[in-house]
């Protein structure tokens, strides 16, 4: 990938710096986390590192707190933190929120917010899905009823990751019921320990707790909490969708199954899926490396395709680790047992759920088609 000096020595002080900085425990958590979203007493102590050197937000322009990166600085930083095995940070604020409030947020809300989010000092939950509005995300009936200078919100959001640990939420709300029903929707930016916000756990599959609901009696937002217009918040929302969807797949894909081919495989089928996955890895990065300099299509195509793609890939990934593991578990080990191995089930039965998530993926091939059809 590399062929410019220049970017070869910038690889180069990113390995050092991740040699030097990242603490083993903090190595160790990341290697047995069950899912892409690592618990914040991991996440937080490795962003305050990444923050003292101003790298926290590798995606972010300069102006307001990013290094100032290019688009292949960017990848090559991704690749080595893959590489490091480094804690993920928490998207839902520095890549999610962050680059909406870049966009659609006044001079005030950029200037609160974006400090609050670099620093981990604000950790934010995503508000989209409901009980009856997942996929369809257009049908939410959370209501925000104007009152004063407030919205007052009853209803509830469900799947809503990490809200336990946040202190921060942006929400999708219903501000109109006339029109298209994308017409009514607002976008809020709001305080968890506001009066009238209730959350509760929901358990996942692996046993994790990641998920929750969350209910809202008579909570007040204020309505300056807005960002864009009200009833806008639909354009809002594809904003920052683009950015969830998309992203840098390869390089943590390509970690895990490097993990998997140094548990020195003997069954000659494991050893050929390996292989096959390699191989659909590197059509992977070369795909998010075309995105990267825009050829060939828009940023919401490119999205949706790598969103499938990814997931997918994350996901056949999980069931040849599933089945390492599975031989392994005959082989004399003396109880030490990879870590890679060790999360193997928890991992496949919480990665169930990324080609639901962020839209289904059935969702995303049908907005290709449209993008690519008309």
């Amino acid at each position: 990938m590399l062929n410019d000096p220049a970017l070869e020595a910038f690889r180069d002080e990113v390995r050092a710096f991740l040699a030097e900085a990242l603490p083993d425990d903090l190595r160790r958590a990341a290697s047995r986390a069950t899912s892409v979203f690592h618990d914040p007493a991991v996440s937080l102590p490795w962003q305050r590192i990444l923050h003292a050197r101003g790298w926290a937000a590798p995606d972010w322009p300069a102006e307001f707190g990013g290094p100032g990166w290019s688009e292949i600085e960017r990848y090559i930083f991704t690749a080595e933190c893959a590489r490091a095995g480094t804690p993920n940070l928490a998207p839902m604020g520095l890549k999610m929120v962050a680059p909406v409030i870049m966009h659609y947020g006044s001079a005030e809300q950029r200037a609160h917010y974006l400090p609050r989010i670099l620093s981990g000092e604000d950790y934010w939950c995503q508000g989209f899905s409901e009980p009856g509005a997942g996929s369809d995300l257009a049908a939410l009936q959370l209501r925000a009823v104007p009152d004063g200078s407030d919205y007052v919100l009853n209803g509830s959001k469900i799947w809503t990751t990490h809200a336990h640990f946040a202190n921060r939420m942006f929400a999708l709300v219903r501000t109109s019921s006339e029109g298209k029903p994308q017409a009514g929707i607002s976008f809020l930016l709001l305080d968890m320990m506001t009066p009238g916000i209730k959350v509760e756990p929901i358990r996942t599959l692996a046993g994790d707790h990641e998920f929750n609901q969350v209910f809202f009696d008579d909570v007040r937002v204020p309505q300056a909490n807005r960002l864009g217009g009200e009833n806008e918040g639909w354009s809002v929302a594809k904003h920052l969708l683009t950015f969830e969807r998309g992203g840098k797949y390869a390089p943590g894909l390509m970690a895990r199954l490097a993990g998997l081919r140094a548990q020195s495989v003997a069954d000659p089928v494991l050893r050929a899926q390996i292989e096959r996955e390699a191989i659909a890895l590197q059509a992977l990065q070369a795909l998010e490396l075309k995105a990267m300099r825009g050829v060939g299509g828009s940023p919401a195509l490119y999205a949706s395709a790598l969103k499938i793609l990814g997931t997918e890939s994350a996901q056949r990934i999980d069931t040849l680790a599933c089945d390492i593991a599975g031989h392994a578990a005959w082989a004399d080990t003396d109880g030490q047992v990879p870590a890679e191995l060790a999360v193997a089930v928890p991992r496949y039965l919480n990665d169930r759920a990324a080609s639901i998530y962020a839209g289904s993926n059935e969702i995303q091939r049908d907005l290709i088609a449209r993008l690519m059809l008309g």
